[in-house]
């Protein structure tokens, strides 16, 4: 941590999410030499840098890291700081603890817009908030250009801590994972039965379960580093291009306004998938599939009780103030497959999402949320614009999205609520008389493809597979943005996968420069 803005470095890292963080643990990990910095416009919320913000312990500093995060217009201070409130609220723009929405431009005249469209302003990014879960995705959501893929994806779960088993033992999980096998895995190949969801998580000596955030990431390779440094509340305004190569950054102080250029044999822009493709507008990098091709995934949800089952012996009774993971808290897992084309996450809740009476309080552990994610039709006029003239809270150029559902993702979205329906019968029974809820476009915050890379420069793609930019030397992009496929999976562990190769390809290019 510093506030002293180097001149010059080998890699300048715009953003410290998860896949920034895979960037610089890569670098320090095979080019310990190097010099990098990494760029972040919000603040520091905790100690280790990019912590999640549900291991803070004390309900009103988890509070503050969730206001810090939410950018130029935080939330109200009584905030609900639970990101399992408002669950199964119908509110046209969902917001969560610690992200913000987009201000305008979210949606156009007669299209459906993306009005959930949220990002969050911190050391960490939306790893600070996230739910942690990594599936791996399977059929076509799969990149075939990327023959390595499986091996990233191992790189990316040792980066992320991820944990296969980390709840097996909750209480009625195995009971979960029967009734939904038994309803769902009938002509499944074996890794894309139901199973326990693969998590982000660390399990400590002491017995404790927290979340992994970009602190896991970055690791003590990283922090232990002395050629690495991290600058928070520094905007980087435009990556300095000359003679088709990237030469640097130009970084704005948040908080005395001061601009520096800072001189880099490599930049690599892991905003958002957002702002990522803003800062490369901004800079003039300007590739005709440039914030094209945007998705996220539609997402309907549901809830259930369990039926006929007994309460547990010695259950804790009531940890949903609890930061930390608990024994009630089962995920299981759902595997997209393109015969049955959605992705399930199915979550044991310590609390009831919709008002239960008083006396009918649950048995932690038995109230079942059920998430139903579906692919998106992709469409290369689906896109974030930017605008020459107006600029948004940041001083940056102000964003519009064109954003449509097509007649084939409604079928999907139908086919979707029925597959929830069919899940919940499977498991229990409904806690009202409510239909499945399917959210605005936008809040399953896992907008794609707004940088994607492809197998050739042929005007879909923005990067190679190596995640470079096309036609600018020394400039790779990372994040959802660049995932190219049409994914239902929680994104994270797939584009911290695509972060390695593009770092083990930087640190390629620094060890033969140097030897």
């Amino acid at each position: 941590m510093t506030r002293n803005f180097p001149d010059s470095v080998d890699v300048a890292i715009v953003g410290s999410g998860p896949c920034g963080a895979a960037y610089a643990r890569i670098l320090s990990e095979r080019c310990p030499a190097a010099t990098i910095a990494t760029f972040e416009v919000g603040p520091l919320l905790a100690d280790p840098p990019g912590g999640h913000v549900k291991n803070i312990v004390d309900p009103a500093e988890r509070a503050r890291a969730q206001r810090l995060s939410e950018g130029p217009a935080p939330l109200g201070a009584g905030t609900p700081t639970d990101t399992m409130d408002g669950y199964a609220d119908a509110a046209p723009r969902l917001v969560r603890p610690g992200t913000f929405l987009l201000a305008s431009g979210y949606r156009q005249d007669g299209e459906d817009g993306l009005p959930g469209a949220a990002m969050s302003s911190n050391v960490g990014g939306m790893g600070a908030h996230w739910t942690g879960a990594c599936p791996r995705p399977g059929d076509s959501e799969r990149i075939s250009f990327v023959p390595e893929l499986d091996e990233l994806l191992a790189e990316g779960e040792r980066l992320l801590a991820v944990d296969a088993h980390a709840f097996d033992d909750a209480p009625f999980a195995d009971e979960v994972r029967k009734r939904l096998s038994g309803a769902l895995d009938s002509g499944r190949h074996d890794d894309r039965r139901v199973g326990s969801m693969p998590l982000a998580v660390v399990r400590h000596d002491d017995g404790r379960v927290t979340w992994s955030g970009s602190d896991v990431v970055f690791g003590e390779p990283t922090r232990a580093n002395p050629h690495f440094t991290l600058v928070p509340e520094a905007l980087v305004t435009e990556v300095v291009v000359s003679g088709g190569r990237a030469t640097g950054v130009r970084v704005r102080d948040q908080r005395d306004g001061s601009v520096h250029e800072v001189s880099a044999r490599f930049v690599v822009v892991a905003a958002d998938s957002l702002r990522t493709p803003q800062l490369l507008w901004a800079s003039g990098v300007r590739p005709r599939a440039l914030g094209r091709y945007l998705n996220d995934q539609p997402q309907t949800v549901y809830a259930v009780r369990l039926r006929d089952v007994a309460p547990v012996p010695d259950a804790e009774v009531d940890p949903r103030d609890e930061p930390e993971i608990v024994p009630q808290s089962g995920v299981s897992w759902v595997p997209y497959t393109d015969e049955d084309p959605f992705h399930g996450q199915v979550m044991q809740l310590d609390a009831s999402p919709v008002p239960l009476a008083d006396e009918d309080e649950p048995t932690p552990g038995t109230i079942v949320g059920l998430g139903w994610f579906c692919v998106k039709d992709l469409q290369e006029s689906d896109r974030v614009e930017f605008d020459d003239t107006e600029v948004d809270p940041y001083g940056m150029p102000a964003m519009r999205i064109h954003y449509r559902l097509t007649d084939a993702d409604h079928a999907s979205i139908a086919a979707s609520r029925e597959a929830v329906r069919r899940a919940a019968a499977a498991l229990g029974d409904p806690l009202d008389d409510r239909d499945p809820l399917t959210f605005p476009p936008g809040a399953s915050l896992h907008y794609q493809g707004t940088v994607r890379m492809g197998e050739t420069d042929d005007g879909t793609s923005v990067c190679s597979p190596a995640s470079r930019v096309w036609d600018v030397d020394g400039l790779y992009v990372a994040g959802n943005g660049v995932i190219p496929t049409a994914i239902a999976c929680n994104p994270t562990l797939t584009s911290v996968a695509l972060a390695v190769a593009g770092a083990r390809d930087i640190a390629a290019q620094l060890t033969t420069t140097e030897e």
